[in-house]
């Protein structure tokens, strides 16, 4: 039997990281950051002199990088080209940097692979633009989490972080592979003025409706 997976997807800031994290405290699950191996590809091809927009040289990268995810603690580790990226991963010249090596389809293809070979290993809570849309299309339990651009602008703002919402969603959104959108049967959550614990709750509620109830993940 699948171990059964929560997909949280939505855009840049809309809270779904820490609703994700929070949700898979709760339920024991293991949480997923998709994104961070998104941006753990970006920070590589930086360090490698790697133009991220370059569908060639990023393919190259892809083919001959060892990439690894462990599961331990009920988190994901990564294990890049013999290397830990994860100190790196939020420098701001990967953020920048991060949707243009998103959109290129060979990195995709073999991330995709390599999220769903996770499910094996433990039920998960996976956070991203695509969960729902691509990577787990049979989940029942699928939430696309947004905000009020404004409200999401201003977290952005607060992380630190110079790229504004607008322009990630624009390339997000119009990317030609697996563009961000919610899912036809994805639970649409406003989280613009609920905290996250209140969200938490809320999509626990949901779940459990349809079935879902807690499983102890064993230490991996």
């Amino acid at each position: 039997m699948l171990n059964p997976v929560v997909a949280i997807d939505g855009p840049a800031a809309s809270g779904k990281s820490t609703v994700a994290r929070r949700l898979a405290a709760k339920l024991n699950f293991t949480y997923v950051d998709t994104g961070a191996m998104y941006r753990a590809f970006a920070w590589l091809a930086l360090e490698k002199n790697t133009d991220p927009a370059d569908r060639v040289s990023v393919s190259g990268l892809v083919e001959s990088a060892p990439f690894e995810l462990t599961i331990s603690g009920g988190a994901v580790h990564m294990k890049l080209d013999g290397r830990d990226p994860a100190p790196f991963i939020r420098e701001e010249r990967v953020n920048t940097a991060v949707s243009r090596i998103a959109a290129i389809p060979e990195l995709r293809e073999k991330l995709v692979i390599e999220q769903r070979k996770l499910r094996n290993l433990s039920p998960l809570v996976m956070e991203g633009r695509d969960i729902g849309t691509v990577v787990f299309t049979d989940t029942v339990f699928k939430f696309f989490l947004d905000a009020d651009p404004l409200i999401r602008a201003q977290r952005r703002q607060q992380q630190g972080q110079a790229d504004t919402v607008a322009n990630r969603d624009k390339v997000d959104s119009s990317r030609a592979v697996a563009p961000l959108t919610k899912a036809a049967d994805a639970i649409l959550v406003d989280a613009t003025y609920d905290d996250a614990d209140m969200i938490v709750e809320k999509i626990l509620r949901l779940c459990r409706e349809r079935g879902l109830s807690a499983k102890k993940v064993d230490a991996l």
